[in-house]
């Protein structure tokens, strides 16, 4: 983990980088083969799941599209507002396709829940959820999702995507950031 110029930040490493591409390439096969005869779209959700995105969308074998959306739920502080706006909407048509949302963290669940509910009522062919991370202690409403990397506690994480104030995106685990840091 390149954390030289952050190491009095980070409290604990809790996903290494060897853990996540091991678990990227076993989520990617299992993409492989339910989308063998299909052209999934892969939808991003900026700007967290871009490493996510790019890592699993380059594991895939089959042919895929790719999008993006931002949404924000956020802010700039560390718990979710609960109020849900689009600030990048898909460039893509979703109306008859299979869409596969990759999701960085899956929290409160409120944001995954409404972005879904969003593109099915778009006409897609189906919605399916991708998720690196799930903290189960922070999930406000039940969200189905097809797959997800690994269950962490709800502590406030960054790295690989993650961020607090747009810094500690580029560490390549998942760490928990001091509370110092955000209080």
């Amino acid at each position: 983990m390149n954390t030289d110029h952050v190491q009095n930040d980070i409290t604990e490493v809790l996903v290494t980088e060897a853990q996540i591409k091991q678990r990227v390439a076993e989520m990617a096969h299992i993409l492989d083969e339910k989308y063998q005869d299909e052209v999934p779209l892969l939808v991003g959700v900026l700007k967290g799941a871009v490493m996510f995105m790019a890592d699993i969308a380059r594991a895939m074998t089959v042919p895929i599209n790719m999008d993006w959306m931002a949404l924000s739920s956020y802010g700039s502080g560390t718990v979710s507002s609960g109020v849900i706006r689009i600030l990048k909407d898909l460039d893509a048509d979703v109306h008859g396709r299979h869409v596969v949302i990759i999701e960085d963290i899956i929290d409160s669940g409120l944001t995954l829940s409404w972005l879904a509910a969003n593109l099915e009522a778009r006409g897609a062919a189906s919605v399916e959820v991708v998720a690196l991370l799930r903290k189960p202690a922070a999930m406000k409403v039940e969200v189905d999702v097809a797959q997800v990397g690994f269950d962490i506690p709800n502590e406030f994480v960054v790295g690989y995507g993650l961020d607090f104030n747009e810094r500690y995106r580029n560490l390549t685990s998942i760490a928990v950031l001091d509370p110092k840091v955000y209080r």
